[in-house]
C-alpha cells in the first residue's frame, strides 16, 4: 500500500487537490458564447495555483455539469480531453473524474496520460440521479487494456456524493470487497455531498476492512481546521471546496487557503514523522 502511495506522489500523506472545471459542453449550464477556449483559461490558473501551493497531485473534475448523470455523452468527453491535454501539469502527477461516468473517465485519463481516476465502480444506491447501479468495474479495466495505459490506477468511491447504498453492508464490508473482487488501487469514503465532511468513522471502517493491501483516501470535507484528524486515521485526502475563494466549490483556488491548507498538512506529517505513525498501523485510529 505505501509502496504505491510513494510512487504515485512521492511520500506518504499525499494531498490530492481539485481542478473543477466550468460545464462542459453537452451540459445544461454550458456556455456556447465562451466555448472551451473559456473552460481551458478558467482552469488553467487553477493548476497554477495548486501546484504553486505545493499540492502532490491535481484531479481534473466536471463538478459543474449540473444537473448530474450517470453517463457521459461525447461531447463531455472530447472537451475534457482538449481541456486537460491543455493545462496538466508537468511536475505532478493528476488523475481524472468525470461524473458519473468511470469507463468515460478511463477513455480521458488513457488518452491524456493521467495517472489514475476516481469513481464509483461497483455497488446499488438510490441517488440524485434515480437507483444507481454502477457495476462497471470490469469495463473499466478493460478498458484501461484497450487503451494500452497500465499506468492509471483505479480509486473506488465506496461512500458516493449525494446517494446512499441500497445494501446492507458496511462500509468495512464494500472496501474489503472491492479489493478482492474489483481489484480497487484505492478506497475512497466520501460525506454526504461535495465539500461535506467525510466521517472519520466511515475511514476508520474502510481500513479496517481493506486492511494494509490499499490505501484508504478521505474524498469530500477536507480543511485546514480538521485535516490533521483526518490524517492520523486515512492515508491521504482529495481536497476541493476548502482551496477555493470563499471555500465554495465552484469557486476560483484561492492561493492563500492552499498555502493554510498545506501548512496544516505538513505539519501533521512533521508530527507523523516523529512520532513515527507514518505509514504504519497507528492509522487505525
Amino acid at each position: 500500500m505505501q509502496q504505491l502511495v510513494k510512487e504515485l506522489f512521492g511520500h506518504e500523506k499525499p494531498v490530492i487537490a481539485m481542478a473543477h472545471l466550468p460545464p462542459l459542453p453537452g451540459s445544461a449550464r454550458y456556455d456556447e458564447s465562451a466555448g472551451i477556449a473559456y473552460i481551458i483559461e478558467r482552469t488553467r490558473p487553477d493548476v497554477q495555483r495548486l501546484v504553486e501551493g505545493g499540492v502532490d497531485a491535481i484531479m481534473f473534475c466536471n463538478e459543474d455539469d449540473r444537473p448530474y448523470t450517470l453517463h457521459a455523452n461525447m461531447e463531455q468527453v472530447a472537451a475534457m480531453t482538449r481541456v486537460i491535454a491543455e493545462v496538466r501539469p508537468t511536475s505532478i502527477p493528476y488523475g481524472v473524474d468525470l461524473l458519473w461516468d468511470a469507463v468515460a473517465a478511463m477513455c480521458v485519463a488513457g488518452a491524456t496520460g493521467a495517472s489514475f481516476i476516481r469513481e464509483v465502480m461497483s455497488g446499488a444506491y438510490e441517488s440524485d440521479m434515480g437507483l444507481w447501479a454502477p457495476g462497471v468495474a470490469a469495463d473499466v479495466l478493460r478498458m484501461r487494456k484497450n487503451m494500452g495505459a497500465p499506468q492509471v490506477r483505479v480509486f473506488f468511491n465506496v461512500a458516493p456524493e449525494f446517494a446512499s447504498s441500497l445494501g446492507p453492508r458496511a462500509v468495512a464490508q464494500r472496501a474489503k470487497s472491492v479489493v478482492v473482487s474489483s481489484l480497487a488501487d484505492a478506497v475512497l469514503v466520501s460525506g454526504d455531498m461535495a465539500g461535506a465532511e467525510t466521517d472519520l468513522s466511515a475511514i476508520r471502517q474502510a481500513k479496517e476492512g481493506a486492511g494494509v493491501a490499499v490505501p484508504i483516501f478521505v474524498n469530500t470535507g477536507a480543511r485546514a481546521s480538521n485535516i490533521a484528524a483526518y490524517l492520523e486515521v486515512a492515508d491521504g485526502v482529495i481536497v476541493g471546496s476548502d482551496l477555493k475563494r470563499d471555500g465554495w466549490t465552484w469557486n476560483p483556488v484561492d492561493p492563500a487557503r492552499v498555502r493554510r491548507f498545506m501548512e496544516q498538512v505538513n505539519e501533521a506529517r512533521r508530527l507523523a514523522r516523529e512520532s513515527g505513525s507514518e505509514g504504519k498501523g497507528a492509522a487505525h485510529g
